[in-house]
């Protein structure tokens, strides 16, 4: 059998191009970038690399039973929800995110769920914890500052940490610096 691997995306240069000739202005892209915080605006890939590393060393995963989970209104802002996990006694803050990806392993509608008041959408939501069938969870809590919980998945669920991606890119595309075939918006020429 013979194979031919055509790659069209690359140069001979073993570098990536980017088709000119298609003139796609991309502005979302940008002005997502800039409207980000200073402190989530990396102009280099060394900057990513240390942000995401150092948020890998910060946080920690484990597995916790679902009905173990309680939910609440916080203190001073009862339009907010904390999640209260086994062996912590503070409310943990969810990303949106991992709000409903626990919605979703409990088989409550998250988007339903996000449309209720906090309040509402935390009883609906307690319920499911307590009387849906009581399974594991794996949870991935980052505390920088603040705790927060920014994933639920299930118990066997491999996880690849952003720094690991972002070591692999650095390998095929440099640092957004000399020789480079990485771009970030904020060094765009």
């Amino acid at each position: 059998m013979n194979t031919e691997i055509i790659d069209a995306g690359r140069a001979m240069s073993g570098g990536y191009k980017v088709d000119v000739s298609r003139r796609a202005n991309v502005d979302r892209v940008s002005s997502e970038w800039f409207s980000r915080p200073d402190d989530e605006r990396y102009l280099s890939l060394y900057d990513l690399f240390a942000s995401v590393k150092t948020r890998a060393e910060q946080s920690r995963t484990r597995t916790v039973a679902s009905a173990a989970i309680r939910v609440e209104a916080h203190r001073d802002n009862p339009e907010r929800l904390g999640l209260i996990l086994p062996d912590t006694d503070e409310p943990i803050a969810s990303t949106h995110w991992s709000f409903a990806q626990l919605s979703s392993l409990e088989g409550a509608p998250a988007d339903y769920l996000l449309r209720l008041p906090a309040p509402l959408a935390g009883i609906n939501l307690q319920h499911r914890l307590t009387n849906h069938r009581t399974e594991q969870i794996k949870t991935m809590e980052v505390a920088n500052g603040r705790t927060e919980l920014r994933a639920v998945t299930g118990p066997d669920y491999g996880r690849i940490y952003d720094h690991e991606l972002v070591s692999a890119v650095q390998r095929i595309a440099g640092n957004v610096t000399g020789e480079t075939r990485w771009k970030v918006p904020g060094v765009l020429d």
